[in-house]
């Protein structure tokens, strides 16, 4: 079968498309509006589109059994209806709880009438990538909520579940939770990068204004939205490990001592 991944040059979609390959799949379709920037392996079928431009997609649906969803509300519905009328039988998407941002992309997949699998991530490992310019700066973190607390996931994981979902039975019409192996402190987090790094990251605490100062050299106008939504409900929401990625996938979720030990030459600068 013919499974299509869409936002296959992001940072989740462009894993999904490695994991597909992993597991045999031949037929990997990559929806993408860059096919050379891409850079796909040669044995993926690369489609030119954009999930925003709707009107660019009734071909890379073509012959498609399984989709893979990356989440843009502002034009799901008309994708799926594309989607529906290809033939497309099962897709597989990024969303989150109903009353989420997300929450429209769930809402709309449930309605479509197509076999369906939601993804449901926390708080990504690689959100900590945008403490990179400050810690390679001043060797510390600053934010507001010491106490914060969650269980970060690598996207990897998350990819590799997509992957099985899209191609093994028994996941249609469930959301499955996902989470990293170990329930973490902000605190936590800057101690593990420092050890993957090589020199110590100290955590210190800041007022609300001074940490989205701190993170706005890599967020820019999303760093308000970061501080009040992430940050906050990292202390305001009920941090647990959900075991769906080892149960899915086979394997164990990656620690975030492993993830900072694959990244850690993004905070030495």
């Amino acid at each position: 079968m013919t499974i299509l991944v869409t936002g296959a040059t992001g940072n989740i979609g462009r894993k999904v498309v490695d994991h597909l390959l992993a597991r045999g799949v031949r037929a990997v379709r990559a929806l993408t509006t860059n096919p050379v920037k891409a850079a796909l392996p040669m044995e993926v079928d690369v489609a030119v589109g954009y999930l925003r431009r709707p009107e660019t997609l009734p071909a890379a649906f073509e012959g498609v059994e399984a989709l893979y969803l990356a989440p843009t509300p502002d034009t799901v519905e008309e994708v799926l209806r594309l989607a529906r009328e290809a033939a497309v039988k099962r897709v597989v998407d990024l969303s989150g709880e109903h009353e989420s941002w997300w929450g429209g992309v769930a809402k709309a997949v449930e309605a479509c009438g197509l076999a369906w699998t939601h993804l449901s991530p926390g708080d990504f490992m690689e959100n900590t990538l945008e403490w990179a310019p400050q810690i390679i700066a001043t060797d510390a973190v600053r934010e507001p909520y010491p106490e914060g607390r969650s269980a970060p996931i690598a996207m990897s994981d998350i990819a590799h579940v997509a992957a099985v979902a899209l191609t093994r039975n028994g996941y249609e019409g469930r959301s499955l939770s996902l989470t990293g192996p170990e329930v973490l402190s902000r605190v936590d987090l800057a101690h593990r990068i420092g050890a993957a790094r090589g020199r110590p990251v100290e955590f210190v605490q800041v007022t609300r204004d001074e940490a989205v100062e701190a993170l706005r050299p890599g967020m820019g106008a999303n760093a308000e939205w970061y501080v009040d939504t992430i940050l906050q409900g990292s202390v305001d929401w009920p941090a647990e490990v959900q075991p769906t990625v080892e149960q899915v996938t086979g394997s164990p979720a990656t620690t975030f001592a492993q993830w900072a030990q694959q990244h850690a030459e993004a905070f030495r600068g």
